[in-house]
């Protein structure tokens, strides 16, 4: 990261962090500028202006900076590239058309770029860390939600002073409409990043927090979200983890033998219920059924945990919606509000399956994921919301072999075994060792054929949740297209972990609408705040407000976290 000698002068450091469920509002401070990026010295307000600055001269190289009303942004967990080129040949194969040259959703945007997805302490990041970048528009280390690099990871007093601004707070105290949508429990990384803050991603439920933490002032982030709620700063949570909400012991409606998980006694559904104008669905039935004329803040929880795949959604008949329709329905409420909105979408479930070392499920939730972008784009009109698609990290799938033209995605290789050669004969291609091979696998995860105390050797099968394992003993499996088709087939791994790691690749962003012109080249991923935030005049009046800008007119100073209710 080069930073110019104006980013170098000295700034003063931030104060304040949590407190009072988590909701946090902002005054100015400014923070020290690093120096130069060869002292490999880096602090939070040198990402933030490195950020800032990028983003403008991004902007101005687009023709200066296009207006947007609302922002919708979609994160598609752990969708790197090669996820997004297997998914568009198998939703095309399942529509029965070309599937190499099908594309889904938001490869029809217009604006394309690239993110560097790399933490302060990772080449290889997580979940809660990149997330806090594209929310803050500050990187920060692997684990943290909302808070800066200068915390010690579970660590609640180190973190005192280093909380971070989202862009969700910035819409809700702009007067816009906000919303969160997911497939993971609300209170996961993804979502927890666009409204919370603490220096452990694990903090979901009170019943996860150490007594040090409690004692520090942290509270975990369901309350946090109901906080927000309570402080007019989120209006629409939609997703899982519904256990976490319910006080210790109430039964689940829906699953027989979970109940659930909060120690402090807290009814949180029964708190949102309490707001004006407030709704509650905990299934697609009752969601449906939610009129958005009359309903100003509603809370979806459908799944004691995560909500399933969509695959078993459909396979076993539950009543859970897609993700494509609570997308809808966020927007039909939120799009009331006549200051416009911030909503934020996630696939999570992409990044499951494919830790999981399940390329079926990880390529049919990311075309699920495309369909509620296409849902979002139905709904909102061009000219007034700039939508933009990324993911957070990317994955080891793997792509690879000489398959031939529409040769089943999920299939055995059938083509050529070498670049070199013509397609020698309608059956499989063959390794060294005489046998097939996928198309798809992986570089590490539990699809390794070894035996493990859950699955003799040879092919797994998900789900495929392993204590120890053993080295191969009589080479590869033997694979047919039939088994590799199906939806519980792991693809091979060359190392065996029990859970698929992340990649450390860059990932795409995808854009449309007012703003999209400026996504264009390769960022650091905490720039797409600030490419956001720069174009919505009601974000960026509302940073400056905070000043963010000082005399200039680019909003790169950090502004000062305080707790809720005081004088920001």
């Amino acid at each position: 990261m080069q930073l110019s000698t104006r980013l170098r002068l000295a700034l003063a450091i931030g104060l304040g962090l949590l407190a009072v469920g988590g909701v946090l509002l902002y005054s100015t401070v400014a923070n020290a500028a690093p120096p130069a990026r060869s002292a490999r010295v880096e602090t939070p307000q040198g990402w933030f202006a490195a950020g800032a600055q990028a983003a403008r001269q991004a902007i101005r190289e687009a023709g200066g900076a296009q207006r947007a009303r609302n922002v919708i942004v979609f994160l598609g967990d752990g969708m790197g590239f090669t996820t997004v080129a297997a998914a568009h040949i198998y939703a095309g194969q399942k529509l029965g058309v070309d599937g190499e040259s099908h594309r889904l959703s938001f490869e029809q945007f217009p604006y394309t770029a690239l993110s560097r997805t790399y933490e302060t302490n990772q080449q290889t990041p997580d979940s809660a860390g990149t997330m806090t970048a594209i929310m803050t528009g500050v990187k920060t280390r692997a684990g943290f939600i909302g808070i800066d690099q200068r915390a010690r990871r579970g660590d609640c007093a180190s973190a005192q002073g280093a909380a971070l601004v989202t862009a969700l707070h910035l819409a809700g105290r702009a007067g816009m409409a906000t919303g969160v949508v997911t497939t993971t429990r609300v209170t996961h990384a993804t979502p927890a990043a666009t409204y919370g803050h603490n220096p452990e991603r694990n903090w979901e439920v009170d019943a996860d927090l150490p007594p040090a933490a409690r004692a520090a002032g942290c509270t975990d982030f369901a309350a946090q979200l109901i906080a927000n709620a309570r402080a007019g700063l989120l209006d629409v949570a939609l997703g899982g983890g519904r256990t976490e909400f319910m006080p210790a012991g109430q039964p689940d409606p829906q699953r027989a033998g979970m109940v659930g998980q909060r120690l402090d006694g807290r009814n949180l559904i029964a708190e949102w219920l309490a707001l004006p104008h407030s709704s509650y669905a905990w299934n697609a039935s009752e969601l449906a059924a939610v009129d958005p004329r009359r309903t100003r803040r509603l809370l979806g929880l459908f799944n004691p945990s995560h909500l399933e795949y969509d695959h078993d959604r459909r396979q076993l008949q539950l009543d859970e919606p897609t993700l494509a329709q609570m997308t809808g329905k966020a927007i039909a409420i939120l799009q009331r509000e006549r200051k416009g909105y911030f909503l934020m979408v996630e696939g999570g479930r992409i990044d499951h399956a494919l830790h999981a070392g399940n390329a079926f499920r990880a390529l049919d939730e990311t075309r699920a994921f495309a369909e509620a972008v296409a849902e979002a784009v139905r709904l909102t009109a061009g000219s007034d919301t700039l939508i933009v698609v990324t993911a957070d990290h990317s994955h080891t799938l793997t792509f690879a072999g000489y398959p031939r033209r529409g040769n089943d995605i999920l299939g055995v290789v059938v083509g050529a075994t070498d670049s070199y050669d013509a397609p020698r004969n309608p059956g499989p291609a063959l390794d060294a060792l005489g046998q097939p091979y996928t198309t798809l696998g992986f570089v590490n995860g539990p699809g390794y054929s070894g035996a493990s105390d859950r699955q003799p050797e040879g092919a797994k099968r998900f789900p495929h949740f392993f204590g120890a394992a053993r080295d191969i003993e009589h080479g590869r499996p033997q694979l047919g297209a039939a088994q590799t088709r199906d939806p519980d087939y792991l693809q091979e791994a060359s190392v065996p972990l029990k859970n698929e790691t992340h990649g450390g690749e860059d990932v795409g962003i995808w854009a449309r609408g007012p703003g999209a012109r400026a996504f264009h080249g390769e960022f650091e991923q905490n720039a797409i705040f600030h490419l956001i935030v720069q174009q919505i005049p009601r974000l960026e009046a509302e940073l400056c407000r905070l000043g963010a800008c000082a005399a200039r007119s680019v909003p790169d100073r950090m502004p000062r976290m305080a707790p809720a209710g005081s004088v920001p």
